[in-house]
């Protein structure tokens, strides 16, 4: 019997990173994957909903270029094609994390990985008829998207017309009509696209909001840049059945129904932890079945972690990360901690959303004496050369007693890549007269941090 240093339950961003950091640091290491390295981020999320949009915003330049001096005649949007190069994009990526791990020489096993128990030589994993001992567990096992019960919705997934977030990436075709449940990160990711790319979309959500808890001001934006593309939203609505090719929901007590062709239901996620023998070994876990674990991403069990969506507390791929080299660095006995209050949120849309910190609507609960600083993106001269869109803002939540960042937002082109230094600001617990001094080439949209810090 084969005794492992680590054993990690699944292959997605934290556990292919604890692995690989692990096996760096001399642990011999084993990774149980049920179904293909890279996770849900590699294979049916972050990665392939990138490589969509990238095709939409082409396909959008492509058909605006008149109004950049580019004449384009017969602009054609091919789904076979956009979804062929995803395809090979995903299996390059998977193919590179199977690369690293291997010249970490760190052991990979297909299958299901069921904890039994705990011996005197480590932790017992059985996958089929093989049992696996580790000194250490790491739990990284990820999430499922959560399924409503919805009258309708058993019988109509016969139908094929109701999507996840994993079948909707592999359509090629695009539906007439595609109706979204759900207003959070990844609906809004999937209307941007269908809509650009010859869809009309409608958008059902539950909530007042789109986004869920993403800043208000920074939401209307995006609502209003989708509407104006020709996204519906129905917003405090709640849907009451689903049908193969129509949904039935309500809006102040008065019952509606909408035609589809496609449904895709994205209404959340929860912590995969189901039939894993948690159980066996006495982990704790929360009312929603996520593993509670501390800020060095420890369980209630010495030396059994847990990473990633399995713990609830961030759903994201680069919390996942983190939290891998957090229980890495524990391990080994070096002193670390992740900060969850400065991790950036990026909704990935034609307008971009990202986020980082507290809110106004927090900071104002948990008591603090801020102020609010704010910039519309036509401030920015590179904005205004490269697109012809307006709207969009940068906001600043300052912290009056220690001048620091309490929370960044950002609805703008680059977003995505601006939200960096914001988060190393809130991180860091950098001032404003700090964060104003540094020097931001020019011209680029990230110079409105500076900007904005200087209309204090």
């Amino acid at each position: 019997m084969e005794i492992f240093d680590l054993i990690v339950i699944g292959g997605g961003p934290g556990g292919y990173h604890a692995a690989e950091r692990a096996a760096h640091s001399g642990y011999h290491t084993l990774v149980i994957e049920k179904e293909k390295l890279g996770g849900v981020c590699l294979n049916e999320g972050c990665i392939p909903s990138k490589a969509f949009l990238n095709s939409a915003k082409v396909y959008d330049h492509a058909f605006k270029g008149g109004a950049y001096g580019v004449s384009t005649e017969n602009v054609v949007f091919d789904q076979k094609l956009v979804l062929k190069r995803k395809d090979r994009v995903v299996r390059r990526l998977v193919a590179g994390v199977a690369q690293q791990l291997k010249q970490r020489q760190v052991t990979v096993v297909k299958g299901v990985g069921i904890i039994t128990g705990k011996s005197k030589e480590g932790f017992q994993v059985q996958i089929d008829q093989t049992e696996y001992v580790g000194k250490r567990l790491l739990i990284a096992t990820g999430s499922t998207p959560i399924i409503p019960p919805i009258e309708g919705l058993k019988e109509a997934n016969a139908s094929g017309n109701i999507l996840s977030s994993r079948e909707i990436l592999d359509l090629d075709s695009i539906p007439a009509k595609l109706t979204i449940v759900g207003g959070g990160i990844i609906g809004l990711e999937m209307a941007a696209y269908f809509q650009t790319v010859g869809s009309q979309v409608t958008v059902v959500e539950m909530l007042p909001k789109i986004a869920g808890n993403t800043d208000s001001d920074l939401t209307d934006v995006l609502q209003k840049s989708l509407e104006k593309k020709g996204v519906n939203f129905f917003l405090s609505s709640k849907v009451t059945r689903i049908d193969a090719q129509q949904l039935t929901y309500v809006k102040a007590d008065q019952e509606y129904v909408l035609v589809h062709d496609k449904l895709l239901l994205s209404i959340g996620r929860r912590p995969a932890t189901d039939h894993l023998g948690l159980e066996n070994i006495g982990v704790e876990m929360a009312k929603n079945k996520a593993i509670i674990t501390d800020l060095q991403s420890r369980t209630n069990i010495a030396n059994v972690y847990a990473v990633g969506d399995v713990n609830g507390k961030s759903m994201l791929a680069h919390t996942a990360y983190r939290e891998a080299e957090v229980a890495i660095n524990t391990m080994l006995g070096e002193k670390d901690s992740i900060h969850y209050d400065a991790i950036p949120a990026v909704v990935y849309t034609t307008q971009e959303l990202a986020t980082v910190g507290l809110t106004e609507i927090e900071a104002k609960a948990k008591g603090f004496e801020y102020q609010v600083l704010s910039l519309p993106v036509a401030y920015s001269g590179r904005h205004l050369a490269e697109t012809d869109d307006a709207n969009g803002l940068i906001k600043l939540i300052v912290d009056k007693k220690s001048n620091t960042l309490l929370g960044a937002h950002l609805a703008m082109q680059y977003a995505s890549e601006i939200i960096l230094t914001l988060s190393m600001a809130v991180d860091l617990k950098l001032t404003v007269k700090t964060l104003s001094r540094l020097v931001y080439p020019h011209p680029t949209v990230g110079e409105l941090i500076k900007d904005t810090l200087l209309s204090l």
